[in-house]
Protein backbone atom coordinates (compact mmCIF):
# COMPACT_ATOMS: atom_id res chain seq x y z
CA UNK A 1 0.00 0.00 0.00
CA UNK A 2 1.64 3.43 -0.98
CA UNK A 3 1.66 6.79 1.32
CA UNK A 4 -1.62 8.04 2.48
CA UNK A 5 -2.54 11.81 2.79
CA UNK A 6 -5.17 12.84 4.38
CA UNK A 7 -7.56 15.69 2.40
CA UNK A 8 -10.13 17.90 3.65
CA UNK A 9 -12.87 18.55 0.72
CA UNK A 10 -15.50 21.33 0.35
CA UNK A 11 -18.88 20.17 -1.62
CA UNK A 12 -21.17 22.87 -2.61
CA UNK A 13 -24.39 22.88 -5.30
CA UNK A 14 -26.73 25.26 -6.04
CA UNK A 15 -28.10 24.39 -9.37
CA UNK A 16 -30.83 21.15 -10.49
CA UNK A 17 -31.42 18.36 -7.53
CA UNK A 18 -28.41 19.61 -5.13
CA UNK A 19 -29.11 16.36 -3.02
CA UNK A 20 -28.09 14.51 -5.64
CA UNK A 21 -25.04 16.46 -6.79
CA UNK A 22 -23.11 16.38 -3.72
CA UNK A 23 -24.00 12.65 -3.25
CA UNK A 24 -22.63 11.55 -6.86
CA UNK A 25 -19.63 13.59 -6.26
CA UNK A 26 -19.24 12.12 -2.89
CA UNK A 27 -19.77 8.53 -4.93
CA UNK A 28 -17.12 9.74 -8.32
CA UNK A 29 -14.38 10.62 -5.10
CA UNK A 30 -14.64 7.57 -3.72
CA UNK A 31 -14.28 5.23 -6.65
CA UNK A 32 -12.01 7.46 -8.26
CA UNK A 33 -9.44 9.26 -5.65
CA UNK A 34 -9.35 7.34 -2.22
CA UNK A 35 -11.27 6.43 0.98
CA UNK A 36 -13.88 8.84 2.57
CA UNK A 37 -13.05 8.51 6.41
CA UNK A 38 -15.90 11.00 7.22
CA UNK A 39 -18.65 13.18 5.82
CA UNK A 40 -20.28 16.53 7.55
CA UNK A 41 -24.12 17.33 7.56
CA UNK A 42 -24.94 19.19 4.85
CA UNK A 43 -26.14 23.35 5.14
CA UNK A 44 -28.10 25.21 3.48
CA UNK A 45 -26.41 28.68 2.78
CA UNK A 46 -26.83 31.76 0.34
CA UNK A 47 -24.62 32.58 -2.51
CA UNK A 48 -22.21 34.28 -1.18
CA UNK A 49 -21.06 37.70 -3.34
CA UNK A 50 -23.94 37.59 -6.25
CA UNK A 51 -27.34 36.84 -6.66
CA UNK A 52 -28.65 32.80 -6.94
CA UNK A 53 -30.06 30.06 -5.46
CA UNK A 54 -28.61 28.79 -2.05
CA UNK A 55 -25.96 26.68 -1.66
CA UNK A 56 -25.91 22.95 -0.05
CA UNK A 57 -22.86 22.60 1.45
CA UNK A 58 -20.47 19.86 3.10
CA UNK A 59 -17.21 18.82 3.60
CA UNK A 60 -15.24 15.49 3.81
CA UNK A 61 -12.14 13.77 4.99
CA UNK A 62 -10.80 11.88 1.95
CA UNK A 63 -7.33 9.23 1.95
CA UNK A 64 -5.77 9.13 -1.26
CA UNK A 65 -2.06 7.79 -2.51
CA UNK A 66 -2.19 10.27 -4.97
CA UNK A 67 -0.50 13.74 -4.98
CA UNK A 68 -2.74 16.91 -4.02
CA UNK A 69 -1.71 18.09 -7.86
CA UNK A 70 -3.68 14.39 -9.14
CA UNK A 71 -6.52 14.89 -6.66
CA UNK A 72 -7.17 18.45 -7.92
CA UNK A 73 -7.03 17.40 -11.45
CA UNK A 74 -9.56 14.44 -10.78
CA UNK A 75 -11.79 16.29 -8.72
CA UNK A 76 -11.98 19.17 -12.10
CA UNK A 77 -12.58 15.51 -13.67
CA UNK A 78 -15.79 14.87 -11.78
CA UNK A 79 -16.78 18.27 -11.73
CA UNK A 80 -16.61 18.37 -15.82
CA UNK A 81 -18.63 14.56 -15.77
CA UNK A 82 -21.38 15.59 -13.49
CA UNK A 83 -22.23 18.61 -15.67
CA UNK A 84 -20.33 21.70 -14.62
CA UNK A 85 -19.34 23.97 -16.84
CA UNK A 86 -16.89 27.05 -16.65
CA UNK A 87 -17.23 30.08 -18.17
CA UNK A 88 -14.41 33.22 -18.07
CA UNK A 89 -17.56 35.36 -16.57
CA UNK A 90 -15.81 37.55 -14.13
CA UNK A 91 -16.91 36.60 -10.29
CA UNK A 92 -19.01 33.93 -8.65
CA UNK A 93 -21.73 31.93 -10.92
CA UNK A 94 -23.92 29.48 -10.17
CA UNK A 95 -22.77 25.93 -10.44
CA UNK A 96 -23.82 21.87 -10.58
CA UNK A 97 -21.12 21.43 -8.53
CA UNK A 98 -17.71 22.72 -6.64
CA UNK A 99 -15.20 20.97 -5.06
CA UNK A 100 -12.46 22.58 -3.48
CA UNK A 101 -9.00 20.90 -1.58
CA UNK A 102 -9.34 23.13 1.87
CA UNK A 103 -6.23 21.22 3.62
CA UNK A 104 -3.87 18.58 2.80
CA UNK A 105 -2.32 17.56 6.31
CA UNK A 106 -0.01 20.22 7.43
CA UNK A 107 0.92 21.07 3.77
CA UNK A 108 1.14 24.82 2.35
CA UNK A 109 1.05 24.95 -1.34
CA UNK A 110 1.36 27.66 -3.74
CA UNK A 111 1.37 26.95 -7.45
CA UNK A 112 -0.42 28.47 -10.42
CA UNK A 113 -3.45 25.81 -10.23
CA UNK A 114 -3.14 24.87 -6.66
CA UNK A 115 -3.47 26.97 -3.27
CA UNK A 116 -3.49 25.37 0.06
CA UNK A 117 -4.85 25.99 2.12
CA UNK A 118 -8.10 27.44 0.69
CA UNK A 119 -6.69 31.23 0.72
CA UNK A 120 -10.82 32.20 0.87
CA UNK A 121 -11.72 29.42 3.80
CA UNK A 122 -11.12 31.38 6.51
CA UNK A 123 -13.39 33.67 5.79
CA UNK A 124 -16.53 30.89 4.35
CA UNK A 125 -18.82 30.02 6.55
CA UNK A 126 -20.38 27.90 4.73
CA UNK A 127 -17.04 26.03 4.30
CA UNK A 128 -15.73 26.30 8.26
CA UNK A 129 -18.99 25.22 9.72
CA UNK A 130 -19.47 21.55 7.68
CA UNK A 131 -15.42 21.56 8.53
CA UNK A 132 -15.73 22.39 12.08
CA UNK A 133 -18.40 19.24 11.80
CA UNK A 134 -15.66 16.31 11.17
CA UNK A 135 -12.41 18.40 11.71
CA UNK A 136 -12.93 21.22 14.55
CA UNK A 137 -8.99 20.49 15.77
CA UNK A 138 -7.50 20.28 12.27
CA UNK A 139 -4.80 23.52 11.99
CA UNK A 140 -4.62 25.75 9.04
CA UNK A 141 -0.26 25.81 8.64
CA UNK A 142 -0.12 29.00 8.23
CA UNK A 143 -2.89 30.83 10.20
CA UNK A 144 -1.70 28.02 13.31
CA UNK A 145 -5.83 28.20 14.56
CA UNK A 146 -7.73 25.16 14.81
CA UNK A 147 -10.96 25.02 12.63
CA UNK A 148 -13.11 25.54 15.55
CA UNK A 149 -11.17 29.06 16.62
CA UNK A 150 -11.35 30.33 12.91
CA UNK A 151 -14.95 29.42 13.19
CA UNK A 152 -15.39 31.84 16.05
CA UNK A 153 -13.22 34.52 14.46
CA UNK A 154 -15.13 34.02 11.37
CA UNK A 155 -16.16 37.86 10.37
CA UNK A 156 -19.30 36.34 7.71
CA UNK A 157 -22.68 36.65 9.18
CA UNK A 158 -23.99 34.41 6.85
CA UNK A 159 -26.86 32.41 8.69
CA UNK A 160 -26.28 28.29 7.43
CA UNK A 161 -29.48 25.87 8.23
CA UNK A 162 -28.49 22.15 8.54
CA UNK A 163 -30.17 20.25 6.82
CA UNK A 164 -32.00 16.47 7.83
CA UNK A 165 -30.77 14.71 5.28
CA UNK A 166 -27.19 12.93 4.99
CA UNK A 167 -25.06 11.92 2.47
CA UNK A 168 -24.46 8.38 2.36
CA UNK A 169 -20.30 7.18 2.49
CA UNK A 170 -19.78 4.28 -0.08
CA UNK A 171 -16.96 2.76 1.83
CA UNK A 172 -20.42 1.61 4.45
CA UNK A 173 -21.50 -0.12 1.24
CA UNK A 174 -19.05 -3.11 2.08
CA UNK A 175 -19.80 -4.29 4.86
CA UNK A 176 -17.30 -6.91 7.03
CA UNK A 177 -19.25 -7.11 9.98
CA UNK A 178 -20.54 -10.44 10.21
CA UNK A 179 -17.29 -11.81 9.68
CA UNK A 180 -14.31 -12.51 13.28
CA UNK A 181 -11.58 -13.62 10.91
CA UNK A 182 -10.80 -12.91 7.31
CA UNK A 183 -8.09 -15.14 5.80
CA UNK A 184 -6.78 -14.07 2.46
CA UNK A 185 -4.54 -16.77 0.52
CA UNK A 186 -2.68 -17.07 -2.79
CA UNK A 187 0.35 -18.10 -4.42
CA UNK A 188 3.15 -16.37 -4.60
CA UNK A 189 3.24 -12.99 -5.61
CA UNK A 190 -0.81 -12.66 -5.88
CA UNK A 191 -0.77 -9.57 -3.67
CA UNK A 192 -2.51 -11.22 -0.76
CA UNK A 193 -0.53 -9.11 1.93
CA UNK A 194 -1.13 -5.80 0.09
CA UNK A 195 -4.67 -7.03 -0.29
CA UNK A 196 -5.15 -7.74 3.45
CA UNK A 197 -3.35 -4.16 4.30
CA UNK A 198 -5.56 -2.44 2.52
CA UNK A 199 -9.16 -3.86 4.06
CA UNK A 200 -7.46 -3.68 7.33
CA UNK A 201 -6.87 -0.16 6.80
CA UNK A 202 -9.85 0.95 5.16
CA UNK A 203 -12.43 -0.95 7.15
CA UNK A 204 -10.57 -0.82 10.32
CA UNK A 205 -9.85 -4.34 10.86
CA UNK A 206 -6.51 -6.12 13.38
CA UNK A 207 -3.96 -6.81 10.54
CA UNK A 208 -1.80 -10.58 11.07
CA UNK A 209 1.08 -10.34 8.38
CA UNK A 210 2.87 -13.88 8.00
CA UNK A 211 6.64 -13.14 9.34
CA UNK A 212 7.94 -14.91 6.21
CA UNK A 213 10.44 -12.28 6.29
CA UNK A 214 12.27 -13.20 9.63
CA UNK A 215 12.48 -16.96 8.74
CA UNK A 216 16.17 -17.44 8.12
CA UNK A 217 15.48 -20.79 6.31
CA UNK A 218 13.96 -19.20 3.78
CA UNK A 219 16.79 -17.64 1.31
CA UNK A 220 18.78 -21.41 2.04
CA UNK A 221 16.35 -23.62 0.83
CA UNK A 222 15.47 -21.74 -2.80
CA UNK A 223 19.39 -22.43 -3.12
CA UNK A 224 19.07 -26.09 -2.16
CA UNK A 225 15.56 -26.92 -2.03
CA UNK A 226 16.01 -31.06 -0.87
CA UNK A 227 18.23 -30.04 2.10
CA UNK A 228 16.36 -27.40 3.55
CA UNK A 229 12.50 -28.19 2.69
CA UNK A 230 11.56 -29.94 6.16
CA UNK A 231 13.67 -27.78 8.48
CA UNK A 232 11.61 -25.02 6.29
CA UNK A 233 8.78 -26.31 6.42
CA UNK A 234 8.78 -27.43 10.35
CA UNK A 235 9.75 -23.78 10.95
CA UNK A 236 6.69 -22.16 9.30
CA UNK A 237 4.65 -24.47 10.69
CA UNK A 238 5.73 -23.71 14.12
CA UNK A 239 5.74 -20.10 13.52
CA UNK A 240 1.92 -20.34 11.93
CA UNK A 241 0.79 -22.04 14.43
CA UNK A 242 2.39 -19.83 17.06
CA UNK A 243 0.96 -16.14 15.65
CA UNK A 244 -2.23 -17.49 14.46
CA UNK A 245 -2.99 -18.74 18.32
CA UNK A 246 -1.38 -16.15 19.55
CA UNK A 247 -3.36 -13.54 17.77
CA UNK A 248 -6.55 -14.52 17.53
CA UNK A 249 -6.63 -15.18 21.44
CA UNK A 250 -5.93 -11.33 21.96
CA UNK A 251 -9.15 -9.55 21.67
CA UNK A 252 -8.84 -6.14 19.91
CA UNK A 253 -11.95 -4.12 21.31
CA UNK A 254 -11.27 -0.90 18.51
CA UNK A 255 -11.31 -3.23 15.58
CA UNK A 256 -14.43 -4.57 13.72
CA UNK A 257 -12.51 -7.78 12.44
CA UNK A 258 -9.32 -9.87 12.31
CA UNK A 259 -7.78 -10.14 8.65
CA UNK A 260 -4.77 -11.97 8.08
CA UNK A 261 -2.50 -12.47 5.01
CA UNK A 262 -2.67 -15.94 5.59
CA UNK A 263 -4.12 -19.66 7.21
CA UNK A 264 -2.09 -22.02 8.59
CA UNK A 265 -3.59 -24.78 6.21
CA UNK A 266 -0.84 -23.37 3.92
CA UNK A 267 1.89 -24.94 5.36
CA UNK A 268 0.53 -28.85 4.12
CA UNK A 269 -0.35 -27.25 0.88
CA UNK A 270 3.50 -26.71 0.72
CA UNK A 271 4.95 -29.22 2.47
CA UNK A 272 3.56 -31.48 0.18
CA UNK A 273 5.04 -30.35 -2.79
CA UNK A 274 8.18 -30.05 -1.19
CA UNK A 275 8.80 -33.11 1.01
CA UNK A 276 9.48 -36.56 0.05
CA UNK A 277 6.85 -39.85 1.29
CA UNK A 278 8.40 -39.95 4.32
CA UNK A 279 8.67 -36.78 5.71
CA UNK A 280 5.41 -35.84 4.40
CA UNK A 281 3.85 -38.08 6.17
CA UNK A 282 5.57 -37.54 9.53
CA UNK A 283 4.48 -33.55 8.96
CA UNK A 284 1.08 -34.19 7.93
CA UNK A 285 1.25 -36.21 11.60
CA UNK A 286 2.35 -33.03 13.12
CA UNK A 287 0.26 -30.54 11.64
CA UNK A 288 -3.01 -32.15 12.16
CA UNK A 289 -2.06 -32.47 15.64
CA UNK A 290 -1.76 -28.17 15.83
CA UNK A 291 -5.16 -27.68 12.91
CA UNK A 292 -7.13 -29.03 15.33
CA UNK A 293 -7.16 -26.55 18.16
CA UNK A 294 -6.66 -23.36 15.17
CA UNK A 295 -9.41 -21.19 14.99
CA UNK A 296 -10.73 -21.10 11.43
CA UNK A 297 -12.05 -17.90 9.63
CA UNK A 298 -15.20 -17.66 8.57
CA UNK A 299 -14.01 -16.46 5.28
CA UNK A 300 -11.36 -17.69 2.92
CA UNK A 301 -10.33 -15.81 0.03
CA UNK A 302 -8.16 -17.49 -2.54
CA UNK A 303 -6.48 -14.36 -4.96
CA UNK A 304 -6.00 -17.21 -8.37
CA UNK A 305 -3.41 -15.31 -10.77
CA UNK A 306 -1.61 -17.02 -13.38
CA UNK A 307 2.10 -18.41 -13.53
CA UNK A 308 3.24 -15.48 -16.24
CA UNK A 309 1.65 -12.57 -14.04
CA UNK A 310 3.00 -14.22 -10.38
CA UNK A 311 6.80 -14.02 -12.45
CA UNK A 312 5.99 -10.98 -13.17
CA UNK A 313 4.90 -9.79 -9.84
CA UNK A 314 7.66 -11.22 -8.30
CA UNK A 315 10.52 -9.97 -10.23
CA UNK A 316 8.98 -6.12 -9.66
CA UNK A 317 8.83 -6.66 -6.02
CA UNK A 318 12.25 -7.69 -5.93
CA UNK A 319 13.13 -10.38 -3.18
CA UNK A 320 16.78 -11.40 -4.24
CA UNK A 321 16.06 -15.51 -3.16
CA UNK A 322 12.83 -15.26 -5.32
CA UNK A 323 14.25 -14.18 -8.74
CA UNK A 324 15.25 -17.69 -10.38
CA UNK A 325 11.87 -19.56 -9.33
CA UNK A 326 11.00 -22.32 -11.52
CA UNK A 327 7.31 -21.33 -12.95
CA UNK A 328 6.61 -25.27 -12.24
CA UNK A 329 7.06 -24.76 -8.70
CA UNK A 330 4.16 -22.08 -9.03
CA UNK A 331 1.60 -23.99 -11.01
CA UNK A 332 2.34 -27.13 -8.70
CA UNK A 333 1.37 -24.34 -5.56
CA UNK A 334 -1.75 -23.29 -7.47
CA UNK A 335 -2.81 -26.95 -8.16
CA UNK A 336 -2.21 -27.58 -4.99
CA UNK A 337 -4.42 -24.59 -3.40
CA UNK A 338 -7.03 -25.75 -5.63
CA UNK A 339 -7.25 -29.23 -4.91
CA UNK A 340 -7.56 -28.40 -1.54
CA UNK A 341 -10.46 -26.12 -2.05
CA UNK A 342 -12.31 -28.16 -4.01
CA UNK A 343 -12.86 -30.52 -0.94
CA UNK A 344 -13.23 -27.52 2.06
CA UNK A 345 -15.63 -27.55 4.77
CA UNK A 346 -14.72 -26.09 7.51
CA UNK A 347 -15.23 -22.54 6.41
CA UNK A 348 -16.41 -20.67 3.49
CA UNK A 349 -14.67 -20.31 0.74
CA UNK A 350 -14.20 -17.73 -2.20
CA UNK A 351 -12.21 -17.76 -4.92
CA UNK A 352 -11.33 -14.29 -6.69
CA UNK A 353 -9.35 -14.51 -10.48
CA UNK A 354 -6.96 -11.56 -10.49
CA UNK A 355 -5.59 -12.43 -13.52
CA UNK A 356 -6.32 -9.39 -15.44
CA UNK A 357 -6.70 -7.10 -12.61
CA UNK A 358 -4.20 -4.78 -10.88
CA UNK A 359 -5.78 -3.59 -7.04
CA UNK A 360 -2.64 -2.03 -5.88
CA UNK A 361 -2.14 0.28 -9.02
CA UNK A 362 -5.77 0.85 -9.57
CA UNK A 363 -8.84 1.88 -7.40
CA UNK A 364 -11.18 0.32 -9.89
CA UNK A 365 -9.84 -3.36 -9.48
CA UNK A 366 -9.21 -2.66 -5.42
CA UNK A 367 -13.09 -1.76 -5.39
CA UNK A 368 -14.49 -4.54 -8.10
CA UNK A 369 -12.52 -7.22 -5.65
CA UNK A 370 -14.30 -5.84 -2.50
CA UNK A 371 -17.54 -6.07 -4.38
CA UNK A 372 -16.60 -9.83 -4.74
CA UNK A 373 -16.17 -10.44 -1.52
CA UNK A 374 -19.20 -8.61 -1.05
CA UNK A 375 -21.25 -10.97 -3.39
CA UNK A 376 -20.52 -13.74 -1.32
CA UNK A 377 -20.86 -12.29 1.81
CA UNK A 378 -24.69 -10.74 1.35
Amino acid sequence: MGILTTYHIALGSNKGDKFKNLQDAVDAIYAKIGTIKLISKIYKSPALGFDSDDFFNACLILESEFTPQKVLELLLEIETQLGRIRTMANGYEARVIDLDIILVEDSVIATKSLQVPHPEMAKRRFVLQPLNDIASKSIHPKLDKTVNSLLEECQDTSVLEPINIWLKNPNKTFNFSKHNFIAIEGNIGAGKTSLATKIAHDFNAKLILERFADNPFLPKFYNDTQRYAFTLEMSFLADRYQQISDDLSQLDLFKNFTISDYFMFKSLIFSKINLNGDEFNLYRKLFYLMYKDVTKPDLYIYLHQNTERLQENIKKRGRDFEQNMDSTYLEKINAGYLEFLKTQTDFNVKIIDITTRDFVNSRTDYLWILGEILNETK
